[in-house]
């Protein structure tokens, strides 16, 4: 037995040793992997600047978010506070408010509503629209404008008739079996026929007429036609004592061509027509209706203007006096003298007792009666008399004139 250890004995002493040679390398086993998981090889870089750290993989899953209780009134935003817009409330009209009636097609209708609007705060002034967008004088077997007039008339009894017609009238015109070609001869003559038969209708019952030209459009064949027309319709008018008024220039620009934006009737550049080159906006049915105010209020005279409380037929203008043979209006005023300084007819001033003319002739009537121009006195701006010798001769006679005080 003491000969096997002692032959064994230098193999025992070496297993305590590889025991903790293997537990060294289960040690080293578990520690390389962690190890392996927190940095890579070390390279030049690495050992220069340190071990980089290896981020951890993403995953697909995400994190759940944390829902929030938010207050009502942080959950919504809170409306826009809307600009607020002035609007001019119209006022009551009176029973027998003098009506104006407007008739034609989609123009009219446009020149209606800013009549509407200029005459707001006019009780004694009544904007009636009979329009018909899609009519005209051609198309009469789609609304015949001369066979509806006439009772449109006797009905509302108005005071006075705007007409605003043609803009749909670039088509042919049925004749019988005949088809006429737009402004050919005998287009032209029917058409004339027809512009007149409409115009005397309102004439014949002694209502005055106010006739109002189409405007341009984009279209510059349409145009052309549109201002054809125009003619037609001052010849008219104009041969049966009614008012043409012409639009045209308060549409186009220096060179004559269509403009989408213009002035308004305060001199604001405005978009006056849509996009489509036809139609008007509100600033242009303003403005077409600032051409036709001034002749309306020439006729109503104070009818039209705002505060009226009460209107009478004892007080209608004379300017509706129609003469009985041209039937156009009579204009009545007092004459006035060219010599007066204010020319109102007055000759004194307002409150004055005193008589503003004088018997005594002044400076100012030698020279508009004779033509004479008085001697300036010496020493003021105008006082050009030459030698000097004078002005002494002149001083002392000025002097010697002078009252002794």
């Amino acid at each position: 037995m003491v000969t096997w250890l002692n032959r064994h004995m230098r193999h025992l002493m070496v297993l305590p040793l590889l025991a903790a040679f293997a537990m060294a390398i289960a040690a080293m086993v578990s520690v390389e992997p962690a190890f392996a998981q927190k940095y890579e090889r070390r390279s030049v870089i690495d050992r220069l600047f340190g071990p980089r750290k290896i981020r951890p993989e993403k995953t697909n899953r995400q994190r759940p978010r944390a829902t929030i209780k938010r207050k009502k009134s942080q959950s919504r935003r809170a409306p826009k506070k809307r600009k607020q817009t002035t609007t001019v409330e119209t006022v009551q009209k009176l029973e027998n408010a003098r009506k104006i009636l407007v008739v034609g097609d989609f123009m009219a209708k446009s020149l209606s509503e800013g009549l509407q609007t200029a005459f707001r705060q006019a009780p004694g002034v009544a904007v009636v629209r009979k329009t018909n967008g899609s009519s005209g004088l051609v198309r009469d077997d789609y609304y015949n404008w001369n066979k509806k007039l006439p009772g449109i008339l006797d009905d509302i009894q108005p005071s006075i008739v705007i007409v605003m017609i043609g803009s749909n009238d670039r088509q042919q015109m049925r004749q019988g079996r005949k088809r006429l070609q737009v402004r050919s001869e005998e287009w032209v003559t029917e058409y004339t026929e027809r512009v007149d038969l409409m115009a005397r209708a309102v004439r014949a019952r002694n209502i005055p007429l106010i006739w109002v030209g189409a405007p341009p459009y984009k279209s510059s064949s349409m145009s052309t036609d549109i201002l054809a027309f125009n003619n037609i319709y001052r010849t008219v008018v104009e041969d049966i004592n009614g008012q043409y008024i012409d639009i045209w220039d308060g549409f186009v620009d220096a060179d004559g061509k269509f403009v989408y934006t213009g002035s308004d009737i305060i001199g604001q550049q405005v978009r006056l027509r849509t996009s489509d080159g036809i139609r008007m906006t509100k600033a242009g049915h303003r403005k077409l209706a600032f051409y036709v105010e001034k002749s309306v209020r020439r006729l109503l005279g104070n009818d039209a203007n705002e505060g009226v409380a009460k209107l009478t037929d004892e007080n209608l203008p004379e300017l509706l006096v129609l003469h009985p043979e041209t039937g156009s209006a009579t204009v009545r005023t007092s004459p006035i003298s060219m010599v007066d300084p204010g020319l109102d007819g007055s000759e004194q001033l307002l409150g004055a007792t005193e008589p503003r003319t004088s018997l005594t002739r002044t400076p100012r009537d030698d020279l508009v009666f004779d033509g004479k121009i008085s001697t300036p006195p010496p020493g003021r701006a105008d006082y050009f008399v030459w030698p000097r010798k004078q002005d002494k001769t002149l001083l002392e006679g000025a002097t010697a004139e002078a009252p002794q005080g």
